[in-house]
């Protein structure tokens, strides 16, 4: 499976870690179109080192995404900042997951749905795994250490990539599983019309796709009533060229940890359900 290139870690002063702990765990998030680890302290939320990544699969069923994490773990662990050998993994996956189970497909494989994603991975990793929905993952680490520290009430962390996906954080508590990508907008499902997919797939201007963003957020404004708003995916990291034609009452902000998120909060939620933090 073709290596794409690297990208880079937080760097010391940016995250406030300069190396490994004994509290380090492999994060593991899983896209669309691809697959990124990283070694991350779970008491800092920093990501020690360079990323790995691969592409998704294609087609992206549970069989060869599993051995593409495992290449990743696999890379990872051969690292001298990876944690020990036995350490849990944390993983995101882009899929309604309820008690380790797959109840949706909507980026990946169909033959996913029903899957005990736990089970598979726990059973080719030899360790213990514990999966989350890939934007709740983002939300959990920017709820912890990022854009979301310390703000009271409704904070939803929306992430523009492949698809859209969301996460609910109540007082800093993460409310699972909120799918607001699919809300039906204007007889569209919103994810259709205003991921970063959308824009590349139509190519639209950044004022072309501002008007779609305008259009979902005040609609989520609407039905949510948010203190914050904070962007995520890999878009974030151009959040100047269409967060300034958003015109709404809630403030937007680009997430701290930016395309970490996923990584970062795969392995909080690991070390905390496995008690090793």
């Amino acid at each position: 499976m073709p290596q794409e290139n690297h990208a880079k870690q937080q760097t010391a002063d940016e995250s406030g870690s300069s190396g490994a702990g004994p509290t380090t765990v492999i994060g593991v998030d899983i896209g669309g179109t691809g697959i990124k680890g990283g070694i991350v302290d779970v008491e800092s939320g920093a990501v020690i080192g360079d990323r790995y990544r691969l592409s998704t699969p294609k087609p992206s069923t549970p069989e060869a995404v599993a051995r593409c994490v495992k290449d990743i773990v696999d890379e990872l662990s051969t690292r001298d900042t990876a944690p020990a050998n036995g350490s849990p993994v944390g993983v995101t996956f882009p899929a309604i997951i309820s008690h380790g189970v797959a109840r949706s497909a909507a980026n990946v494989d169909k033959s996913w749905i029903g899957t005990d994603v736990d089970s598979l991975f726990t059973d080719i990793l030899g360790r213990e795994v514990e999966v989350m929905n890939d934007a709740d993952a983002a939300g959990l680490a920017e709820a912890r250490w990022g854009a979301g520290k310390d703000v009271g009430g409704v904070v939803l962390v929306i992430t523009l990539g492949t698809g859209i996906g969301s996460a609910f954080i109540m007082d800093g508590v993460l409310v699972p599983n909120a799918e607001l990508g699919h809300l039906e907008i204007d007889g569209y499902d919103a994810e259709t019309r205003a991921s970063a997919s959308a824009r590349e797939r139509e190519d639209l201007s950044w004022k072309e796709y501002g008007v779609r963003l305008q259009r979902y957020f005040s609609h989520v404004e609407f039905l949510f009533s948010p203190e914050l708003f904070i962007i995520g995916g890999g878009i974030s990291k151009r959040s100047e060229d269409f967060l300034p034609l958003l015109d709404l009452r809630t403030k937007v902000i680009p997430a701290k940890l930016k395309n970490n998120a996923g990584i970062v909060g795969a392995a909080l939620h690991s070390a905390e359900r496995f008690n090793h933090i």
